[in-house]
């Protein structure tokens, strides 16, 4: 008998608010997303920045180049359930594909309270042989990304996505 395998169900997102969010947090997160200018990533680089927020989590939307994040380009998740694949938003636009992503880290390690992720082929090559590496290719947002990620974190808190980039995890203050 040949075994079937299912696609992932699509990403649902159901929206609490269309409107900006109001929480706290926001001005340090646009801080942080600017200061990446400094560090000269080129625009070809792509980035995803959160902070969780209590129960919720904060991320930029999709198609953000987060070193020139607004308040509007910030979406709050309410909440998300990843074996329905179902997330709660409040923001303007849809949030960044690696959302599910950053939810289950951000819930399933404590001591991580901000992740960002920067897509680039050229930090990978250049700490490849330095940094803790996520052992298989996955695709972007999915629960098998997620567990890898955690997986080699447990290594240190900058690891490299295989062939992808690099990601940093840690306190916000």
């Amino acid at each position: 008998m040949t075994e079937r395998i299912l696609p992932a169900p699509a990403l649902h997102t159901l929206f609490v608010s269309r409107e900006t969010s109001n929480c706290p947090l926001l001005s340090d997160m646009i801080t942080l997303g600017q200061s990446l200018q400094e560090f000269g990533l080129t625009d070809k680089e792509t980035g995803v920045l959160s902070l969780d927020y209590g129960k919720r989590l904060l991320i930029n939307a999709k198609n953000t180049d987060v070193k020139k994040i607004t308040q509007q380009d910030i979406v709050e998740i309410v909440d998300y359930d990843p074996l329905k694949n179902i997330m709660m938003v409040i923001g303007l636009n849809d949030p960044t594909l690696e959302t599910p992503v950053h939810w289950i880290i951000q819930k399933a390690r404590h001591d991580v309270n901000a992740v960002l992720q920067i897509n680039s082929t050229v930090l990978f090559e250049r700490f490849q042989n330095t940094l803790p590496t996520t052992e298989n290719d996955t695709s972007p947002g999915t629960l098998e990304r997620a567990k890898d990620i955690l997986r080699t974190l447990r290594n240190g808190k900058t690891i490299l996505i295989k062939n992808e980039g690099i990601v940093f995890v840690g306190m916000n203050r």
